[in-house]
């Protein structure tokens, strides 16, 4: 059947495209599959040659070792996921409240020095974490913040609320100014035209901010490490440290981990895509 010249045009892009997206997609998954794979094999076939992605004797010895709440090193697992929960969670939650007043004033109003507030919200990105590192200690030492939550989540906010602030601005630029003045020409303060009108509106860009800054913050290595090093205020990266030694490494314990570190991540991408989708296509803005 011979096709006519759009239509095998058509076709060859769209063999193309999905060509792409399949070589996109086995790139991505395949690092998470030799994750999968190395957690269940014994430790005898971790160095063999050639490697092997299915182990000939599967086992799930690594996850009931680091994991089961009946062995010292589950019952600590336990205490770093629920360390990474609190302050991931918390540090989230912080970055969107804060960051929606604080851009929305940026989107709308207009005061001196407002250019170089801005730009002091954004100059915050251009360092890496360790430059803030040694002041975020010593200042979290005099308020005796060391080894708490709420030292963790000050920190997790220098690097999450910035980058809240800048994504949500963009949001708020995209909404019609006529919106607001409908609502409070129709009775409502500045308050309640952004409480009740721009914020249902960016649901999509708070979630995605959301969960931007709960993966930041899930994944987050220096400051749990520096802030929080007591054994019972370590996070699930930090914990994942200790299955190295110096005279030994434990790769399976290390995998099983990472997945199951993993797991939260995906799942909230699962059911939440839908909301960075809207956040690419509609702009915020619905009509």
């Amino acid at each position: 059947m011979m096709l006519n010249p759009k239509t095998r045009a058509a076709v060859i892009r769209a063999t193309i495209t999905y060509s792409l997206l399949t070589l996109l997609a086995a790139f991505a998954a395949l690092p998470m599959l030799w994750m999968v794979s190395t957690s269940i094999k014994p430790r005898t076939e971790i160095f063999a040659n050639p490697p092997q992605w299915i182990p000939n004797n599967p086992t799930m010895d690594a996850y009931t070792t680091s994991m089961s709440p009946n062995t010292p090193a589950g019952r600590l697992f336990g205490q770093y996921f629920l360390n990474s929960t609190i302050v991931s969670v918390i540090s989230a939650t912080f970055s969107v409240v804060i960051a929606a007043p604080a851009a929305y004033a940026f989107s709308r109003f207009r005061f001196p020095g407002k250019d170089l507030a801005y730009f002091g919200v954004l100059i915050r990105n251009m360092f890496p974490l360790v430059v803030f590192l040694i002041p975020l200690f010593f200042l979290m030492r005099n308020l005796g913040l060391l080894n708490t939550y709420g030292g963790l989540i000050i920190a997790y906010l220098t690097f999450t609320l910035p980058l809240s602030i800048w994504l949500l601005k963009g949001f708020f630029d995209s909404i019609p100014p006529e919106l607001e003045r409908a609502a409070r020409i129709d009775g409502c303060t500045r308050f309640g035209a952004f409480w009740r009108i721009i914020l249902p509106l960016t649901t999509p860009g708070l979630a995605a901010t959301a969960i931007y800054s709960f993966v930041q913050a899930w994944n987050e290595f220096p400051f749990a490490k520096q802030l929080a090093y007591s054994t019972n205020m370590r996070t699930l990266p930090v914990g994942m440290s200790y299955f190295f030694s110096e005279n030994s490494s434990n790769w399976t314990g290390l995998m099983a981990t990472a997945v199951v570190i993993s797991i939260p991540v995906v799942i909230i991408f699962m059911f939440l895509n839908r909301f960075f989708v809207s956040a690419l296509t509609q702009g915020a803005v619905k009509q």
